[in-house]
């Protein structure tokens, strides 16, 4: 008798650090793919979602296959013999950072993040503070010593996105790329996006254009886009 197949799965952790968006945007992006999701979100985390946004914690649930509780230390995913590829923390907070890097396995979150690094698979903590201290660096030192991979939500600009939701996009698809995960989504550079500038590239504001004064955007004119936003005065 054949044994069942094992399923794809990926633990998506939120914690209460700002960026619910982040979280809302990584479980869309994993809707398509054949992966199975396991949700835990902390009490803080559904506080932050409200804050920040019209999302209802319900909604993230809603695109998860399983979701825990993030007191329930007996889930499938506190034990190392239910299989995943990993996890993602998204966004971290500095106090589950400083829990992982320090062993404390007080909740859910903090120890399935523990059973990952101890199983030597990926677990990713998009890391969402600034400025830092000493103990936030050294906390994420240790995680890294420990396997773990620090992939704060840091915006691209070469994208040149259009909205937030791309600024966002970009950066969930860059961390679920350390999964091998591809949501299709992400513009790369040197395949997606042009390495060199186009002879069609807008001209710096205040550079002298062939044909007339230097280039300038009135300080009134409405913009959907952040690129052209990026040209006023």
């Amino acid at each position: 008798m054949m044994a069942a197949k094992t399923p794809a799965r990926l633990v998506v952790a939120v914690t209460g650090a700002s960026g619910s968006f982040y979280a809302y945007r990584t479980l869309q992006l994993l809707s398509p793919l054949e992966i199975e999701v396991h949700l835990v979100m902390s009490s803080a985390a559904r506080r932050t979602l409200v804050t920040e946004t019209d999302l209802r914690a319900e909604q993230l649930e809603e695109a998860a296959d399983v979701v825990h509780s993030a007191s329930d230390i007996g889930a499938s995913i506190a034990s190392g013999s239910f299989r995943t590829l990993g996890m993602m923390v998204v966004p971290c907070s500095i106090k589950t950072l400083s829990e992982i890097a320090n062993g404390i396995t007080g909740s859910l979150i903090s120890r399935a993040a523990d059973v990952v690094l101890k199983e030597r698979r990926r677990l990713v903590l998009m890391v969402r503070e600034t400025p830092l201290h000493a103990g936030h660096l050294r906390s994420m030192s240790s995680v890294t010593e420990m396997g773990g991979i620090i992939c704060p939500p840091v915006p691209a600009m070469y994208a040149r996105p259009r909205d937030i939701t791309e600024i966002v996009d970009h950066s969930v698809s860059r961390a679920l790329d350390l999964f091998g995960l591809d949501t299709g989504s992400l513009r790369r550079w040197g395949e997606d996006l042009d390495t060199l500038p186009s002879s069609r590239s807008r001209k710096p504001v205040g550079e002298q254009s062939p044909d007339g004064p230097p280039v300038r955007v009135p300080r009134d004119m409405p913009s959907t886009n952040l690129w052209e936003a990026t040209y006023r005065q």
